[in-house]
């Protein structure tokens, strides 16, 4: 089997290891050796079967054999065979139960149906052909070698034969097994070529280099940045989808890094480019507001599986470019930054085309709220405040209490665990004022109806100025929170603004 060559750039100093030491366990590829042991799902025997009832040889293909050799967990199985997927698909279901339901998408000349926990795809082998202001391709039938070379990366054009003549062997033409032990993101082709079929692999190169704490070939990410302009064909939709997934990571700033360094992240999110920076004005300066958001993004990931819990770490700070005013005898302030904040999630979401529903809803509200618990943190500790926290958190409280605590990311040892210590003392007290006031996604006891029932007025602005005077009342411990005390304090409310009451409340 053929080895390529990285070339004699000196630069590429990091590529001149040793190949075959393994951080994985698996073998440097050789002819001889074969990797049944590694098949243990029951699909591949079954697979195989049907094949030779067909007279075809199947392969086993693509990300799912990568992460056999990583030992990693994968649910998405690819099979491609030299011949009719879709044929090799029904005649594999057929084996395993003459019920099973087969997914044919003949356009796409692939079929798919659910096994043992898996999903299972099947393919003819093809080659593929783009046109510039596109990323659909031209699809022919094609070989093996084919549908290989029109995969993204080498360590995703891995395949195992299932039957025939090299059942078991690793097919590899494009030393994919050397990039796996030497961690490296390298496409099968010209890189360029590569990128400019579909810029979207741009996006995935980061996302498995992130994933997979791998580094990127400097060709492969030179072409990257040569490349990056292309993204604009690229659909909102499938950025954010890949985005996501980065932000998905255990470490996502890695991932945030590499696409501002190849210039993707500002063809997307030009707001994270104004965060950069530290400016210096009568010696006082502010902290690199990036970098920061980089530390807090890392904070959440660590902590949760929440993707849009981490978009609120990674927007918490986004309006403080905007916000930033450097006053005399003070220094650098950002006054406001919380509700600019949350107003610019909303452009950003609608601009990218992500969901405009309770998820941009609860982004909003964690960039919104963010900076509360911390003013809790730095005054005294309030059951008013306390109450009003809960009241406007509602059960994204804990989530909320969490971004604070990530975004603490002072380097002096002691200001941090007086921050943590004080949180905790918030912590008690939110514990302490849920049980007793009961507050968390709180409804006032009236409505509107009331109000003008009572002093006999249609909808107005006067409503609005009774409802938050008696709300104000209740969580400022004022009157007790139940319907007697708030009807009360209503009336007395309405009167003061000239209203007459016509109909005592019930």
């Amino acid at each position: 089997m053929s080895r390529r060559s990285f070339g004699n750039n000196p630069q590429n100093s990091y590529f001149k290891k040793t190949y075959f030491c393994s951080d994985f366990g698996i073998p440097e590829n050789d002819l001889t050796m074969t990797y049944e042991k590694h098949l243990t799902h029951p699909i591949y025997a079954i697979v195989a079967k049907a094949a030779d009832q067909l007279g075809l040889t199947a392969y086993v293909v693509g990300g799912v054999v990568r992460d056999i050799l990583l030992r990693r967990h994968n649910t998405d199985i690819d099979i491609v065979t030299v011949g009719s997927g879709i044929q090799l698909a029904k005649a594999t279901a057929a084996l395993i139960s003459p019920d099973l339901h087969v997914n044919v998408y003949k356009n796409f000349g692939t079929a798919q149906f659910p096994y043992e926990e898996c999903d299972v795809e099947f393919v003819g082998a093809r080659r593929e052909s783009y046109s510039h202001d596109s990323r659909k391709p031209v699809v022919e039938d094609g070989t093996l070698e084919d549908d290989q070379l029109r995969r993204d990366f080498t360590i995703n054009a891995l395949a195992i034969a299932l039957n025939g003549e090299q059942a078991f062997q690793l097919i590899d033409p494009f030393d994919g097994i050397r990039d796996l032990h030497a961690k490296i993101i390298r496409t099968p082709c010209d890189p360029d070529k590569t990128f400019s079929d579909d810029p979207l692999r741009m996006m995935r190169a980061v996302r498995f280099a992130t994933q997979l704490n791998f580094d990127i070939h400097p060709d492969t990410f030179e072409s990257i940045k040569r490349n990056a302009y292309r993204l604009e064909i690229i659909s909102n939709e499938r950025i954010i989808e890949e985005f996501n997934k980065i932000l998905r990571c255990i470490r996502p700033s890695r991932g945030i890094k590499l696409l501002d360094e190849c210039g993707l992240l500002e063809r997307f999110l030009p707001e994270m480019e104004a965060l950069k920076g530290v400016e210096h004005i009568n010696g006082k300066g502010h902290k690199d507001n990036y970098l920061h958001t980089l530390e807090v993004v890392d904070n959440i990931a660590m902590s949760s599986t929440n993707v849009w819990l981490v978009w609120a770490a990674l927007l918490h700070d986004i309006a403080k470019p905007v916000t930033k005013r450097f006053a005399p005898g003070i220094g650098w302030t950002f006054h406001g930054h919380d509700a600019v904040g949350a107003k610019m999630v909303a452009s950003i979401f609608r601009r990218l085309h992500m969901p405009a529903n309770e998820k941009m809803k609860y982004v909003q509200k964690l960039v919104g709220l963010h900076l509360r618990p911390i003013a809790l943190v730095e005054d005294e500790v309030t059951d008013s405040a306390v109450r009003r926290l809960l009241f406007e958190a509602g059960d994204d409280i804990d989530d909320l209490m969490r971004l604070c605590e990530a975004d603490v990311t002072s380097k002096n040892s002691a200001k941090i665990q007086r921050c943590f210590d004080n949180f905790a003392k918030v912590r008690e007290k939110l514990v302490e004022i849920e049980e007793k006031d009961k507050l968390r996604n709180w409804r006032p006891p009236f409505d509107g109806e009331d109000i003008m029932t009572a002093f006999g007025i249609k909808p107005s602005r006067e409503i609005g100025i009774i409802k938050e005077a008696v709300c104000n009342a209740i969580l400022d411990g004022e009157i007790e929170n139940n319907r007697p005390a708030a009807l009360r304090r209503m009336i007395e409310e309405g009167e003061k603004l000239g209203l007459t009451l016509v109909q005592q409340p019930e």
